[in-house]
């Protein structure tokens, strides 16, 4: 079938969240169909452009730019339309004109929509089935993040975008084809937000095992890892929560311990940190191989978020030993002192972290099983199955 598959950011490399969950899709659907790639990108993004060439029918590209000021216009249309101000900032003309003359080129089959807001350009094609895959019910995320913050300006504008937000996705929810959901949980979600049982498929998100090495973890590692997009919001959130009211308690009984926070641009709020007590941020690292082989504990503080955490089937992937909170783990087949070790209240979360430093044997235990677990459910030769079967139903 011929399938456009239409993404917010390009999918390659697999270095966050949403490009591994897209990326290992992508991989997937190129088996059996002809995918042209339609995407925004950041930049001079040609060396990953001519790699996704390998994979697709072709690869087309449109520039964005972000910015205070953009976002600040995009917000008064938000306010003046009264549509979500993710959708609006991401409704581009040069996308719009793009995606009609390639309408108007190919005969389509399906449009899939991979996360919401690129749902506003598989409608452009009234003739293809349409496939809105999402990666989270993101009105929920957007309620979770607002409920964490505190009473100013933020929390009002997240409250009512998270309201416009379930509004938007129940709509288009009712209006596509198919709907992919990566867990119960988020099905669940999309289901109150449309206001009806929905026939969503649930399809976790997927890593790619052959992709993703078992780390050779350092025998002396003493280092806290938190690995992870530090501009999304419920990241920053966790860390400065892990930071502010955990670490302290692992601090004063291992005062040798030292805590990597690697990723993409850190806020100022975080940077403050580095430097004491042994915290290191990092910012973004070309090879992150160095912090994963001293890691004794990964950490994942969420306190916000929805769908899954691609850094947690990482560290399955990887054989690293973490912590988590429920709703960080949310989504996932793990099971507390099987492969992962869950705790909620700070005190409990650093007893935790201290069980990973000071335990190596449970440690390994829970990389061993971790590991064993991504490569039964989450590989994505396993997970994405489900995938051939929603296609299938479309050539009838």
């Amino acid at each position: 079938m011929k399938v456009l598959l239409l993404t917010q950011v390009l999918p390659y490399p697999p270095d966050s969240g949403p490009k591994v969950k897209t990326w290992n899709v992508l991989k997937y659907l190129v088996q059996n169909h002809q995918v042209t790639l339609v995407s925004f990108v950041r930049g001079d993004q040609s060396a990953e452009i001519r790699h996704l060439e390998k994979y697709c029918q072709a690869v087309h590209t449109v520039p964005i730019e972000r910015g205070a000021w953009r976002d600040a216009w995009y917000m008064g249309r938000s306010f003046l339309t009264n549509q979500p101000f993710l959708m609006v900032r991401d409704d581009r003309a040069d996308m719009r004109h793009l995606i009609d003359r390639l309408a108007i080129e190919t005969q389509f089959e399906v449009a899939h929509a991979d996360q919401l807001n690129m749902c506003q350009y598989a409608a452009r094609l009234p003739k293809a089935h349409k496939v809105l895959d999402a990666h989270n019910a993101l009105w929920l995320l957007y309620q979770r993040l607002a409920d964490t913050m505190p009473f100013g300006p933020k929390k009002l504008l997240l409250q009512r975008d998270w309201r416009l937000l379930k509004k938007y996705e129940g709509q288009l929810c009712r209006e596509f084809d198919t709907v992919l959901a990566v867990s119960q949980e988020d099905k669940i979600a999309l289901e109150e937000a449309a206001g009806k049982s929905l026939d969503a498929i649930v399809i976790p998100i997927a890593v790619d095992t052959d992709e993703v090495a078992l780390v050779n973890r350092q025998p002396n590692a003493n280092h806290i890892l938190h690995i992870g997009t530090m501009y999304w919001p419920p990241n920053i959130d966790g860390i400065l929560w892990f930071i502010r009211e955990i670490y302290p308690h692992i601090r004063a009984k291992r005062p040798d311990i030292t805590f990597d926070v690697v990723g993409a641009r850190p806020p100022q709020e975080i940077l403050a940190y580095h430097g004491q007590d042994g915290i290191n941020v990092t910012g973004y690292v070309d090879d992150p191989a160095p912090y994963y082989e001293n890691c004794s504990a990964m950490v994942i503080p969420l306190r916000a978020g929805g769908g899954m955490r691609v850094k947690i089937l990482n560290a399955l992937a990887q054989g690293l030993p973490m912590v988590s909170t429920s709703l960080g783990a949310e989504g996932i087949a793990v099971q507390s002192g099987r492969d992962i070790l869950l705790a909620d209240e700070p005190r409990a979360f650093a007893e935790s972290t201290l069980q990973l430093l000071n335990d190596r044997y449970l440690a390994n235990e829970l990389g061993g099983n971790g590991r064993k677990l991504c490569q039964s459910v989450y590989d994505y030769r396993v997970a994405c199955q489900p995938l051939a079967r929603v296609y299938q139903q479309f050539s009838f």
